[in-house]
Formats: C-alpha cells, structure tokens, sequence
C-alpha cells in the first residue's frame, strides 16, 4: 500500500521503549508551534513509499522490540499506519503511535480506518505538542499535556488508562 513518508529511524531508542523501527509518516494537520519535525507537516512532502519497504526492515531486524508510527500524522493516513501496524503485530513486536489529536477526540471522531488502526496499537500518545508544557524530564512524549496511553486497556474499559512501563 502506497503513502506518504518522510523518514525512517531503522534503531530508535527515543521513540519508545527498546530498538524499534520508527516511521516519520508525511503530512500533519495539526502545526503545533515548536514541534520537533516540522519538515513533517507538508502532506506533499517526503516520499511516495510502499509499505512493502518498512515490512522488509521489520523483517531484516531480529533485534526490534517494536514499530513505532509518528510523524507527521499517522492517523492523516491510517489505512497504512494500520496494515504496517497490523504486520508488526504478526511479527510479535509491539506497537506505539504518535497523534497530535486526544483520545477523546479520536474515539467521537469514530472512523472506521482510524478505529482498526487503534485496534493495532499498544501506547498511543495522545495531544498537541505545547511549547508551554514542554518538559526534557519526559519519557516518550515533548510536552506535559501529552499522555501514554494503554490503548487495549482503554478501549476494555472504555476510558483512558494510562501506560505504565512494566517493572523488571
């Protein structure tokens, strides 16, 4: 499936928890003031991919904890966010999504391709960058606004319940 990409990070550490594959999707709505791709926000942007390519570095990788979609905006384009999802998940990896909209607004949005893919996700990170909130003493998130968020949890109980990294 064709879409727009604008980078790939084959073993990032920042981007969630262990190695992970984290892909900078093209395209991004929302032009948070200081956001930190803001080479993202351009839906003409980037690169036309296929997602037959990130498939191939999930598959290259025997050491990936995860797959990591960002961008940019990966809900902009969810059918691809959710077959790369999806083919992740088959390969045993988890799953983390960056999103510049809050879960409560996803879940009235309530659009079917946006749905299946939060159905694939584990941690969405939900809510604007806020230059106002923004905070180094973060894990996995720019700004205090931003939450981790369980997504199978969440849509269990059908509330927000926050990640918790799991204790060793």
């Amino acid at each position: 499936m064709r879409f727009r990409l604008s980078g790939l990070a084959n073993d990032s550490i920042v981007d969630g928890p262990g190695l992970r594959l984290a892909v900078f999707m093209q395209g991004c709505p929302h032009g948070c003031p200081g956001c930190h791709n803001p080479q993202t926000h351009d839906p003409q942007g980037g690169r036309e991919a296929d997602t037959a390519e990130v498939f191939a570095l999930l598959d290259k990788n025997p050491l990936l904890d995860g797959l990591t979609l960002s961008g940019g905006e990966p809900l902009a384009q969810p059918e691809a966010a959710a077959r790369m999802a999806g083919y992740a998940r088959e390969k045993g990896l988890n799953v983390w999504c960056y999103t510049g909209s809050t879960w409560e607004a996803l879940i009235r949005e309530n659009d079917p391709a946006k749905q299946t893919l939060l159905a694939l996700v584990d941690v969405l990170v939900d809510g604007p960058f806020v230059q106002a909130e923004k905070s180094l003493e973060l894990s996995w998130r720019g700004s205090r606004n931003q939450r981790l968020i369980d997504v199978p949890r969440s849509l269990a109980a059908g509330s927000v319940v926050l990640w918790e990294p799991p204790v060793r």
